[in-house]
């Protein structure tokens, strides 16, 4: 009885399923570097694994673009929030959890050399001024 009891619990653990996270992002134009959360995970377009779901920051940048600077909420799917979890991890098949990010980026445009001075003088001043 006891051989038993270890067998069905060494199957049960053997075909117990999991859930498989991927993040996918693609930008237009593609190539744009992505950063997750302040970590560099490469260019688009792109697939990275993830554990947790919740709060992200994704930066994009390229050069010759405007650097896009956004923040995702990776919401938990149904079969992942207690006690339902319990089954999804419990069931001998894999769970494919994918989400597809699209950002679009916008064209840099050129600073002009009135500009660029008038940047340098507020930046002059702001360090001219001591901190109070």
């Amino acid at each position: 009885m006891r051989h038993l009891i270890v067998g069905c619990c060494l199957l049960a653990a053997a075909l117990a399923g999991c859930v498989e996270r991927e993040l996918v992002i693609t930008s237009e134009p593609s190539g744009a570097l992505v950063y997750i959360s302040d970590v560099e995970v490469g260019r688009t377009p792109l697939r990275h694994p993830f554990t947790w779901y919740g709060d992200y920051d994704i930066i994009l940048r390229m050069d010759g673009w405007e650097t896009l600077k956004t923040h995702r909420n990776l919401r938990m799917p149904v079969y992942e929030v207690p006690p339902a979890d319990l089954f999804s991890h419990l069931a001998p098949w894999t769970y494919h959890d994918t989400r597809y990010l699209h950002f679009k980026l916008e064209k840099q445009k050129p600073v002009t050399d009135e500009q660029l001075i008038q940047r340098a003088d507020e930046l002059r001043e702001r360090n001219l001024t001591p901190p109070k």
